[in-house]
Formats: structure tokens, sequence, C-alpha cells
């Protein structure tokens, strides 16, 4: 590898120090019931939210924490297991059962998620990029396209449950 393409390649911390921080950030939301570990995407930034899916073997529900940005009523999130390679087990749930719950700082939402295709995640993918400049760069890491996920409210569902 020529020191010029070095030069471009993004760093990212080992696996397993990308592993604990997840670990730490799942538990600082369950010692805090929910109060730490959530945020609203911000001007150019994203926020954090988290999503329960239905396992695809076991039928449990998963919960895992996933940027995302606002997108009118959806929220857009990229399926990157961390820039590592493979699918992250979330996406692969979220595809064989689309219906899921969020759990964002002003409440519980019910969802359907899928991934966007053609126009849309082209255009997606640009709003993903004014937020991380370096989006490209983490992408070609992967072997495999990274899905933009798009979680948008359930059809007949309220935006929001109260009291769950």
């Amino acid at each position: 590898m020529s020191v010029e393409n070095r030069a471009k390649r993004p760093r990212l911390p080992p696996r397993w120090f990308i592993r604990l921080a997840w670990s730490v950030h799942r538990g600082l939301y369950r010692v805090f019931g929910g109060r730490v570990g959530l945020w609203r995407p911000r001007a150019n930034g994203w926020g954090a939210l988290r999503l329960t899916t239905t396992g695809r073997r076991t039928g449990q529900q998963r919960s895992v924490i996933v940027g995302y940005f606002e997108d009118g009523p959806n929220l857009v999130s990229l399926a990157m297991n961390g820039w590592g390679e493979g699918e992250p087990a979330w996406w692969l749930n979220l595809q064989t059962h689309p219906d899921a719950t969020v759990d964002l700082v002003d409440g519980q939402r019910l969802v359907r998620g899928h991934a966007a295709t053609g126009d849309e995640r082209l255009r997606l993918w640009a709003r993903w990029r004014e937020i991380d400049t370096n989006l490209d760069a983490y992408a070609a890491l992967r072997s495999s396209e990274t899905a933009v996920v798009v979680l948008e409210p359930r059809p007949a569902a309220s935006d929001t449950l109260q009291g769950s």
C-alpha cells in the first residue's frame, strides 16, 4: 500500500475496543433507566436511539443503541457494524421481522424498517456525508455495501406510545 493510500485510509480503534464501547453505552443506558445514553440529532450531527427488534432465530426481543438522523417522520440509520465486516445482527433481524420499536429521548415509537434504495438511498447517503465527512472512507473498509436503514412510523400506529 502506498503512503498516499495509507494517509487516506481512516483509522479505527481495535475491534475489542469498539465492542467494549458498545457494552458500556448499553450498560449506562440500563443503569440510569434510559435517562442517559440517548440524544436528539443536532444540526449537522446524529442522535442516538434504542432499537428493539425481534430476533430472527429466537423470536426474542433484542435491543441495540444506534446513531440516527431524522428525515421528516422517518428515522435513518446505517447498518455499518462498527465499520467491520458482516451485517449487524439488528439489521438481519429487521430484514426478517421489519416491525420494531424505537426509544427516543421524548418517548417510544412503533416503526417498520427497510433498506433505502435508488434515489432515496443516494439522498440519504449524501445527508449522512454532511454529518460525517469521512463516511465514504469508512464505508470503503467494508467489502459489502452499507445499508441505509429507514425506520418509518408503522401504518395505523400513533407517533408516540404513552406510558411505555
